[in-house]
């Protein structure tokens, strides 16, 4: 295993352990995530009493593979605690970018349930500015490219995100655009444009969450939610 494999199953490992009984887990997306799902099913089996609640259909698969039982997030369901991942994280202000795994919406969804977000990543996701990976930005089909086209508007050249000989589509019936912006001098502002723009479901800037964050290196660092 690679130093940033390592690092990232130990994260995992750590996160899983903050897990007590009775709690309500929203359960993360994407190859991290994955990890500390595999590490929760694992204390399951010994005897932890949890209910999950997954952030894309993929993730419920693994979580039922992984004996986890899983409970729908209606107007009633509090979510403790949710894990996932990240692909950038601002060392200074917790900003994030994430959804290569292709799940923001839900990831933001539950994220904004949970009375403490954990996020598990290894070491090389630290940044001093977002802006180093793209921004997935979630779309209605219908309309897409005008879409795009005020996306381009805001300084980027959004990619349609394929899958095999087609788009991508989200468990949502959305499309993706991958859109590069450079370094994000301002993640705040940036979000609420995106948040103006038509036709734009969801988008991958995490902004304001205060999360939690293990590397693998040096444990949980950052606040909590309120």
């Amino acid at each position: 295993m690679t130093d940033a494999g390592s690092a990232k199953a130990a994260a995992a490992e750590r996160a899983a352990a903050e897990i007590d009984d009775g709690m309500i887990v929203g359960l993360g997306t994407g190859s991290t995530a994955a990890l500390a799902v595999a590490a929760l099913g694992r204390r399951v089996r010994a005897g932890l009493r949890i209910a999950g609640v997954p952030t894309s259909e993929a993730t419920a698969e693994l979580a039922r593979a992984h004996a986890i039982p899983l409970v729908p997030l209606d107007a009633g369901t509090v979510i403790d605690v949710t894990i996932d991942g990240a692909d950038e994280v601002d060392r200074a202000t917790r900003a994030m970018i994430k959804g290569r795994g292709g799940a923001l919406l839900r990831e933001k969804i539950v994220a904004c349930a949970s009375r403490r977000l954990v996020i598990v990543i290894d070491p090389s996701k630290w940044v001093d500015r977002l802006g180093a990976v793209p921004v997935p930005v979630e779309v209605v089909p219908f309309g897409w490219g005008a879409t795009a086209a005020h996306l381009r508007a805001l300084g980027t050249a959004p990619e349609l995100r394929a899958a095999g000989a087609g788009p991508f589509v989200t468990d949502g019936g959305h499309y993706i655009l991958d859109c590069r912006f450079g370094a994000i001098a301002d993640a705040a502002a940036l979000a609420a444009r995106l948040d103006g723009v038509v036709g734009v479901v969801e988008h991958g800037l995490f902004v304001g969450f205060a999360p939690q964050v293990v590397d693998g290196t040096v444990g949980l660092s950052g606040g909590g939610r309120p």
